[in-house]
């Protein structure tokens, strides 16, 4: 039987709802301001409103899964399974925005490009990164022994972690239909607007769904160890 990690402790405190209601709140008014503020491009019309929301979307997935990445290690070091519920809640979170991103990309490159799918660089990239981590969660998920699936998907988040900045530079390294990173320097300042704020806004509602989805982890893993003392007490008594 393996040993028990560390860093046991009990339900936490719970994370405040008007936080929430805030990061939702300020999620639709930016997207609102940022449709009605901006004019159509002079090339792709009112297609290029996609970036709003593809953009940000992208990022918080890279946030998410650097999250992942420090709180493995973590755990890897300290053996402390607070920091493997971190990692496992960003997961979570990241690969849902990374899902999304998939599909924001293909709804933007089937009138772009023509087809809803091309084997990118950029794109096969993204879902080998969206398919590791669904890997992740799944391995949690068959593997019962909370220390050895601590270490096992420690490894494979930091694998993954590690293909986020190939992800990054594959417009760069490989010839791709995706276009290169652009600087927010060349936007016009009625597009940059819109999409600084939506960075704001994914990334805020981004710390609640890893907060709560955290939170939810430790009130488990609390019943789990509740459990378990309960099953030792009545067996040494």
């Amino acid at each position: 039987m393996s040993p028990a990690p560390s860093g046991q402790f009990g339900p936490p405190k719970p994370a405040p709802n008007w936080l929430g209601w805030l990061a939702f709140l300020f999620f639709i008014f930016v997207q609102v301001y940022s449709v009605l503020t901006s004019p159509a491009d002079a090339m792709m019309g009112h297609l290029q409103k996609n970036m709003y929301v593809h953009v940000p979307a992208a990022w918080v997935t890279f946030g998410a899964f650097g999250v992942v990445l420090v709180a493995s290690l973590y755990f890897l070091w300290k053996d402390d399974e607070r920091a493997d519920l971190l990692a496992a809640s960003a997961a979570e979170v990241g690969s849902l925005f990374c899902g999304l991103t998939l599909v924001l990309g293909m709804l933007w490159g089937r009138p772009t490009w023509g087809v809803w799918w091309s084997w990118d660089a950029r794109l096969t990239s993204t879902l080998v990164l969206f398919l590791i981590f669904v890997g992740y969660l799944s391995l949690r998920s068959f593997v019962e022994d909370p220390h050895r699936r601590g270490q096992w998907s420690a490894a494979v988040g930091i694998l993954g972690a590690i293909n986020v900045p190939i992800v990054w530079m594959s417009v760069q390294w490989w010839r791709t239909l995706h276009q290169i990173q652009s600087s927010p320097r060349g936007l016009a300042p009625e597009y940059l607007r819109g999409l600084m704020l939506n960075l704001a806004a994914f990334t805020l509602l981004t710390i609640w769904f890893i907060w709560r989805r955290y939170e939810a982890a430790r009130y488990e893993r609390a019943a789990e160890h509740a459990a378990q003392a309960a099953a030792l007490g009545g067996y040494n008594g």
